[in-house]
């Protein structure tokens, strides 16, 4: 490690040993979608929407460096072992990046779509990537040219490796993946519903999760052990404790479950880590969890007993959709409120606010970063053209779109949405939550 990195470390050491410890960290501009520890447990990345990845002093909660390249949103981050962090975006590229620099210190490119995950392999010499061009990619850290993957029907949303150095990956095709080293296919599991979670355990078990709210644990050989079902949001993360008894599931309903997994029980679950909850990670001695959330705070929790550490900065927020109970539309539209809100006052999220959404243009929400793709389009949003678009799919209807793929098959379910989005996204005054169900 260069001299200068190890003094930067041992300044950060006694800066640690030195100050009070904090519950929540402040600094994103928007949702945090991705977190990683170091392997001390000293420090943490996380990466935002605003499209910035901002290193931590955990102790502290001081940002040691906030860390901007990306043209997108920082969708996943990694520590590496020799003491640089990866960062991976919306935009295709992933970062390598060391502590005090502000430039990367290289770039990987190749991936023609958003990446959405990053893993590091057992021996840290390799780096894998999980992409919505429907590949996952194996980068040799000490540089040389990627190996692709392909087999995937859609985006590949997650990607782990085994403790063998095999890598795991999981993609909206509902599919678990397991590969040689080599990149070749060693077996496929077809799971209930669309993945966008995965985690390896150190005993070689992989957990994955999705759009069913349903954690599943699977052997090496794809079947499934045994299910616990989360409900009703779908669960966006996954991380395993250090010592492989437990597994944290965070949701889009803003929720943390710990797993045991031997009994398949929810031990507890955390209270206000912010809606939805992107991201959760661990500090290496299995003491505590750090999550990112839509209130765009990274907050630490202990681990054993599902508390904050310190006062929570913000209550939890309340159901957006509680004044629509009961409605056929209002929980068709609960897969969506991970990436939309539906009045204008609302934090962002990972798609621009619904407030307003008939009659207005595609691609003119003021202060949101659409693709470019989108930017050309001529269309206008209606029910008629809302409803189509989840008729034939995203990728069909608004071709370069980053939103993920999905479809309502159920004409009565697609109306019921119509009618829903009709009242809930009328535009209010600021501060004037939707007015419910007549």
């Amino acid at each position: 490690m260069p001299m200068r990195v190890t003094r930067i470390l041992g300044l950060i050491a006694a800066l640690l040993l030195a100050l009070p410890a904090v519950a929540q960290m402040r600094g994103h501009g928007g949702p945090v979608r991705a977190l990683a520890v170091t392997g001390d447990g000293r420090l943490a990345i996380s990466g935002g929407f605003d499209q910035a990845a901002i290193v931590w002093g955990l102790e502290t909660g001081a940002a040691l460096s906030v860390l901007r390249f990306h043209d997108g949103a920082v969708n996943a981050v990694a520590a590496l072992p020799d003491g640089r962090f990866a960062s991976a975006s919306e935009d295709g590229r992933i970062a390598l990046w060391r502590l005090g620099q502000a430039e990367p210190d290289c770039v990987l490119a190749g991936h023609a779509g958003p990446v959405a995950g990053l893993a590091v392999s057992p021996d840290g010499t390799m780096l894998a990537s999980a992409a919505w061009d429907g590949t996952a990619r194996i980068w040799p850290l000490a540089g040389g040219p990627a190996r692709t993957l392909e087999g995937h029907k859609g985006n590949v949303n997650a990607v782990a490796f085994l403790p063998d150095g095999r890598l795991v990956t999981a993609g909206a095709d509902a599919s678990v993946r397991i590969w040689t080293p080599q990149g070749e296919t060693v077996l496929t599991a077809t799971l209930p519903s669309a993945l966008s979670a995965l985690a390896v355990t150190t005993d070689g078990e992989i957990a994955a999760a999705g759009a069913d709210a349903t954690v599943r644990f699977l052997a090496s050989d794809g079947q499934v052990r045994s299910e616990v079902e989360l409900g009703p949001a779908p669960v966006i993360a996954l991380a395993p404790a250090p010592d492989g008894t437990r597994i944290a599931a965070a949701s889009a309903g803003g929720t943390v479950a710990m797993i045991e997994r031997a009994s398949g029980k929810i031990l507890f679950t955390l209270v206000g880590p912010g809606l939805p909850v992107w991201s959760v990670a661990w500090r290496p001695d299995g003491s505590e969890l750090v999550t990112g959330g839509g209130d765009r705070l990274v907050r630490r929790w202990n681990a054993a007993t599902g508390e904050p550490i310190g006062p929570l900065a913000m209550p939890r927020p309340a159901d957006a959709l509680a004044a629509f109970h009961g409605e056929r539309g209002a929980e068709v539209f609960r897969a969506c409120v991970a990436c939309h809100t539906l009045a204008p006052d609302d934090a962002p999220r990972a798609g621009p606010t619904l407030a307003g959404l008939f009659g207005r243009r595609i691609a003119t929400v003021s202060g949101y970063r659409y693709s470019e793709a989108l930017k050309g389009m001529d269309i206008v949003w209606t029910p008629e053209t809302v409803a189509r678009l989840f008729e034939v799919g995203p990728a069909r209807f608004t071709p370069g779109t980053r939103m993920p793929e999905q479809t309502i098959n159920s004409a009565e379910d697609r109306d019921a949405l119509m009618r829903f989005l009709a009242k809930a996204t009328e535009r209010q005054p600021t501060g004037t939550p939707p007015t419910g169900p007549n």
